[in-house]
């Protein structure tokens, strides 16, 4: 195929193609470089970055002697930076970004994840042993039955969405908004055989044959649709009665199509858009959730571990005065003044107490082991992470006084500021858009279509027709169709031999079951979903409810535990001094000596449960984030500016 003829067909298309192209949204990928480059864009793969699996430089920054000192605020900042549930949803952002990419191509939307995950229990959690019963003489040590439950490791996922899992249909189709460009060029030689020779003149006729042609197709908000195409054959054969000899055909049409009825309006046909424009507010929202989530987790991981400490603190404590009643009894008994049976006593007192102790200290290793995991990308598969011992730098502190809002000023609070209900608000009104379309789909579909096209034909002389084989001047100079692609072009742009159409296109559906059974469907969906969201409203207001209520009831806790803990640090000092004129015996001390250590660690827990409380109710009101100051941003780019804690 001769090469010049195939830009002679092209031409025409591809210029009209740049033309039009222009009037679409660019598509502008990272990293381009020339005019080429730019050309080729639309058909590259744009890349994605391979995930990092090495924790953030601040965990480095943190350890001294194989000791991890640990803040709250480094807490956060570690999770933000390398805990996994908060790595998975920051690729949500992203993800929806492609959605909004398909619909203004015109194209159907993939959808996005509504889920979070919650961090783990923990064993210093609700059920633990640190919330033990409150009196009694002889409070009984916790057996560790329960130490490889996988409820207290094992974290959880919840769906915020409140659409269902069965999307609405698709309603009335939406125009492929990204222009198509589409051609054929094809050369062949022929040879056929005539039965008469009165069409062509000779008999077989022989001839080469290029043919080319190209179409443009695009959509528009409106609903319209334009087809432009262009056609060409080019003829070089042995006729003798084929005035123009080679030739060469074109036409250059355009078809518009506006719907009236169905498929008509810019709000329709860009609903898509919306839906996805609003998909990435929900996926925004999606991950400020999973962000709350987590960081509200690892306060909850961090009080604990914290409080399993200062229990630790007390067990030991409590071995220690064990230890010295066991010496004093020893002492007696070696001059004779207290009975061989009150040694034995107190040997068993050291040997539960320490029994405690071990039960302590492997709570605190189980507590540290969870949270590691949780602030690090790799957790226990890092031999150098796994042996790091966490050192609590935050002590709990319960303030003297609580500051409380009144409950309508709190509800408010949590309405504006809980990006779960923000989703909730941005899904029920997906919903409602998809219902629009759901509903055009019931209107006939009527349909404006005009076409205009263009025809051209341009040859020389047959050089093959004998001289008399035409009236004289048929083919004189004048002859607008002598010429070459020059004139093809001019005929067809020139608007020389031009066709019209104008027409209409009506179609009734005479029952419509299709679409009536869809708009229903989607309509009582769309009602699911309004109740879905009142109920969410409701369990808003009961949380909210609920964590103040336990936020009240834990600083009572711990106030009542403070002085409870004192009177026992009195009663056992009273004992202790009747013991040491011979007023008592070690069986009543010890008794005295397990009630303080059972105070002390029901202090311990109370104020783990008021630190864990106070963020619940962060929680319920969406301050989490506010009150840690954790930026959002930052957070989906995983880098926390806040530099890490002073060490001691």
């Amino acid at each position: 195929m001769n090469l010049r003829y195939f830009f002679v067909l092209a031409m025409p298309v591809l210029a009209f193609a740049q033309t039009q192209g222009q009037t679409s949204e660019p598509i502008v990928l990272p990293n381009q470089g020339g005019r080429f480059d730019q050309i080729t864009a639309p058909f590259r793969v744009r890349r994605v970055a391979p995930v990092d699996f090495t924790n953030s430089g601040r965990l480095d920054s943190l350890v001294r002697a194989g000791q991890l000192y640990l803040s709250l605020e480094d807490a956060i900042a570690l999770a933000i930076e390398n805990n996994l549930d908060i790595e998975v949803l920051r690729f949500l952002p992203a993800i929806t970004n492609t959605d909004t990419l398909r619909a203004r191509g015109g194209g159907l939307l993939r959808g996005v994840t509504t889920s979070v995950r919650e961090l783990p229990q923990g064993v210093g959690g609700p059920g633990s042993p640190l919330i033990t019963t409150v009196g009694g003489s002889a409070p009984a040590t916790v057996l560790p039955s329960s130490f490889g439950d996988l409820a207290a490791i094992t974290a959880t996922s919840s769906d915020l969405s409140i659409t269902g899992s069965l999307p609405l249909s698709t309603g009335s189709p939406v125009p492929q908004f990204d222009p198509v460009l589409a051609g054929t060029v094809s050369g062949s030689h022929q040879t056929a055989l005539q039965t008469s020779p009165f069409s062509y003149g000779i008999n077989p006729l022989v001839g080469n044959y290029t043919a080319g042609n190209f179409g443009y197709a695009q959509g528009f908000s409106a609903g319209t649709s334009i087809n432009a195409g262009y056609t060409a054959t080019r003829a070089d054969n042995n006729a003798t009665r084929s005035i123009y000899n080679p030739s060469t055909a074109g036409t250059l049409g355009l078809t518009i199509t506006q719907p009236l009825l169905q498929g008509f309006g810019l709000a329709l046909n860009r609903r898509y858009i919306r839906i996805a424009q609003n998909d990435e507010r929900i996926a925004s929202s999606i991950f400020q959730q999973q962000l709350i989530d987590t960081v509200s987790g690892v306060i909850r991981l961090y009080w604990d571990l914290v409080s399993l400490n200062a229990d630790l603190s007390v067990k030991r404590g409590a071995v220690q005065l064990a230890q010295k009643l066991l010496e004093d009894n020893r002492s007696q008994v070696e001059v004779g003044t207290l009975a061989p049976l009150e040694l034995k006593r107190a040997q068993a007192e050291v040997a539960r107490s320490r029994q405690d102790l071990t039960n302590s200290e492997s709570l605190v290793l189980q507590q540290e082991l969870l949270l590691k995991n949780v602030l690090t990308r790799n957790g226990g598969t890092d031999e150098r992470v796994r042996e790091l011992h966490i050192v609590p730098l935050n002590h709990i502190e319960v303030p003297a006084q609580e500051s409380i809002q009144p409950i309508q000023d709190l509800l408010a609070t949590a309405f504006d500021h809980r990006p779960d209900v923000a989703q909730a608000r941005l899904q029920l009104e997906n919903s409602e858009i998809s219902l629009k379309g759901s509903k055009n789909e019931l209107l006939p579909s009527l349909n404006l279509i005009g076409s205009l096209q263009n025809n051209g034909l341009a040859g020389i002389t047959n050089p093959n027709a004998p001289g008399s084989a035409f009236p004289t001047g048929y083919l004189a100079s004048t002859d607008p169709l002598v010429g070459g692609t020059g004139t093809l072009l001019s005929q067809i742009f020139g608007h020389s031999y031009p066709n019209y159409a104008l027409g209409v296109q009506l179609s009734i559906p005479l029952r419509n079951r299709v679409a009536q059974a869809d708009v229903i469907r989607d309509e009582l969906q769309v009602r699911q979903t309004q109740v879905r969201q009142q109920a969410l409203g409701n369990q808003v207001k009961l949380e909210v409810q609920n964590a103040l209520v336990a936020l009240q009831r834990a600083r009572a806790s711990y106030e009542a535990a403070v002085e409870t803990r004192q009177l026992q640090e009195e009663a056992l000092a009273a004992e202790q001094e009747r013991y040491t004129v011979g007023a008592s015996t070690s069986f009543f001390v010890i008794q005295y000596e397990r009630d303080l250590a059972q105070a002390r660690s029901t202090e311990v827990a109370s104020q783990g449960i008021y630190a864990k409380s106070k963020a619940t109710l962060d929680r319920a009101l969406g301050l989490t984030l506010i009150n840690n100051h954790v930026q959002v941003d930052e957070a989906l780019k995983g880098q926390v500016s806040r530099p890490p804690s002073a060490l001691p």
